[in-house]
């Protein structure tokens, strides 16, 4: 059986400099929120909060986080290509100003929960970051179905974290 070949304005582009782009964003992301961390997580504060049975040992987050950083970085780019590519630039945009959105969230949940030691409010700051991280895969899966599934498991992450965040501000209030 022969497979059809996919017409050249369906195929999916992704140019190094919007793959420049989208890293640099995930990286400056990722610098921002361990800014943020880095001490904290060693501090008296952060080891003396009590914390669920279902935490993770310290190791899986960076692991994690490098991960979803890559794949969010990958799938953008290809998603804001492949919507110019088509003529859709104000779809385009929109995904950008998308993505802009979650990773100052992302980061900003660094700021809130360690430097600013606000449990509540990380929080909601966590579970606003599932829902801009779902909608940002619903908007890369209506563009390329196996690029948002690829990013589905960003916000299936950030459903967790926000569970984590919700459970260590109920134990700790």
């Amino acid at each position: 059986m022969r497979v059809a070949p996919v017409p050249r304005a369906e195929r999916t582009r992704m140019r190094p400099s919007t793959l420049a782009k989208t890293a640099g964003a995930a990286f400056a992301t990722a610098a921002a929120g361990g800014l943020a961390t880095r001490s904290a997580v060693d501090s008296k504060w952060y080891r003396r909060l009590r914390k669920p049975g279902f935490q993770p040992p310290r190791a899986a987050f960076p692991i994690a986080w490098n991960v979803l950083y890559t794949d969010i970085a990958a799938v953008s780019a290809s998603t804001i290509d492949t919507l110019n590519d088509r003529g859709e630039t104000d779809r385009a945009r929109a995904y950008t100003r998308a993505l802009a959105l979650n990773l100052a969230l992302n980061a900003g949940w660094s700021w809130v929960f360690f430097n600013r030691r606000m449990l509540g409010p990380a929080a909601v700051v966590a579970a606003g970051l599932t829902v801009s991280s779902a909608d940002l895969a619903r908007r890369a899966g209506q563009v390329n179905a196996p690029a948002g599934a690829a990013l589905a498991a960003y916000p299936l992450w950030c459903v967790f974290a926000t569970a984590l965040s919700t459970r260590i501000w109920q134990l700790n209030r």
